[in-house]
């Protein structure tokens, strides 16, 4: 096991722990996650689907834990940043829910979703800039 220690030590709020279960942080590599306690979640797991180095670009799915509020099967995230031309980027996401059966996502569960990862991302730019040698 490894722990993944970047995204909770940028956004400690947001994730305690990121434990990598199975996978070497390619496309197939699994994690368990633990919230903090700026969130209404203790727990999930998400599966990296697709590693897209050139395209600057990720998909995972979160299929497990109660971040699926019971309402939901898995929520899969296609991330992309695009390069703009002031040597910047743009940050893409879409979030795909998986309902279980009829259920419909309320949309103050959905305004969450992406306010939390507005806060996630936002943190991560300001830390890149705060040290940019570390990655």
């Amino acid at each position: 096991m490894t722990v993944v220690t970047s995204e909770f030590e940028v956004d400690p709020e947001t994730y305690k722990t990121l434990v990598t279960i199975e996978g070497d942080g390619g496309a197939g590599t699994i994690r368990d996650i633990s919230f903090g306690d700026g969130v209404p979640f203790t727990s999930g797991k998400s599966k990296l689907d697709v590693v897209d180095s050139d395209n600057f670009a990720v998909v995972y799915t979160i299929f497990e834990g109660d971040v699926l509020m019971g309402q939901l099967d898995s929520m899969t995230h296609h991330v992309k940043f695009i390069p703009s031309p002031d040597g910047g980027c743009v940050y893409k996401s879409t979030i795909v829910h998986n309902c279980k059966g009829e259920t419909q996502l309320p949309e103050e569960a959905i305004n969450m979703t992406k306010e939390g990862f507005k806060k996630t991302f936002k943190a991560i730019e300001s830390f890149i800039h705060a040290n940019p040698h570390t990655y």
